[in-house]
């Protein structure tokens, strides 16, 4: 259960840096690791603050800190694994974040860090993706799925998504150059020859991926890698990976953001005092875009 206390402010150790919170992001991984199903990975205690998404104001500094002063706007990912960001202050590494982007308020900013880096990730460091290929972004309307579109869009690639009825023209909006509504036809019969499928729905989703990709294409995850054998089979690589918190990647964001390239999609802002809400909406799933928490 979530519930709102009154907790100590953070003390930042040597390389970390205390963050006066404006907003937080909310994500699946939130309320996944309150639930237990991400142990293996995310080895967590409780009682914990929850909330890896950030955007603030550096307020304090540990004095191994040099790439920050106090007062710079900021955001980022911080470690899963401690305290986060459903709170008035939230001590980070300084490693772990970049200044944020100064076209957009923090309440956008928030909504970036985790699902625009793993977008990022998902496409570029595993996906290989490169200019002139064909990808196929499954929810392309989510909190990743509405940065992969942009972000392959840019990068020069041919950008089918598929989302529902609803999300058709934004997902449109955003760059795809096809749209496939989910509900009213399948996938794997309207997508031929694909060098990458980012995959952010897994189960069957995945195991159907396996037929609109080319011999030597790639089937990225970030779920679990279901079916191995059968990628060997039709010659795909099968990936799954969690996206990891690169400042250098999120600058390139915030240049992206800043340019007009690449846009937040933000589904709802909801007070801090209405966490436990905003989790049983992300739970709920079919969200469009991100959830934010706004704190100041």
């Amino acid at each position: 259960m979530l519930h709102l206390e009154d907790f100590p402010k953070p003390t930042p150790a040597a390389d970390e840096v205390l963050v006066k919170v404006y907003a937080s992001g909310v994500n699946p991984i939130d309320w996944k690791i309150r639930a237990g199903l991400r142990k293996e990975k995310f080895p967590t205690s409780f009682p914990l603050i929850l909330g890896w998404d950030v955007s603030g104001v550096i307020e304090e500094m540990g004095n191994a800190v040099t790439n920050f002063k106090n007062g710079d706007e900021v955001y980022g990912r911080p470690d899963v694994t401690k305290n986060g960001t459903y709170a008035e202050y939230v001590a980070v590494k300084a490693n772990q974040l970049a200044i944020k982007p100064k076209s957009i308020d923090h309440i956008k900013a928030a909504a970036v860090p985790l699902a625009g880096l793993t977008a990022w990730q998902g496409l570029f460091d595993h996906g290989k993706l490169e200019k002139g290929q064909k990808v196929l972004i499954q929810a392309g309307s989510g909190g990743v799925g509405s940065y992969a579109v942009q972000l392959a869009k840019w990068k020069g690639a041919y950008v089918i998504a598929t989302a529902s009825e609803k999300s058709t023209e934004l997902v449109k909006q955003l760059g795809a150059d096809e749209v496939i509504d989910y509900k009213k036809e399948k996938f794997e019969d309207k997508v031929k020859e694909a060098d990458l499928v980012l995959d952010l729905i897994g189960g069957d989703t995945q195991k159907r991926s396996l037929q609109v990709l080319k011999s030597g294409g790639r089937l990225i995850t970030t779920l679990k890698a279901e079916y191995t054998d059968k990628a060997k089979e039709r010659n795909i690589h099968l990936e799954a990976y969690t996206a990891q918190s690169y400042p250098e990647q999120l600058e390139k964001m915030a240049t992206l953001i800043d340019k007009g390239i690449v846009k937040p999609v933000i589904a709802e802002v909801l007070p801090l005092e209405k966490a436990a809400e905003a989790q049983k909406k992300s739970e709920d799933g079919h969200i469009v875009g991100k959830i934010v928490l706004q704190v100041v």
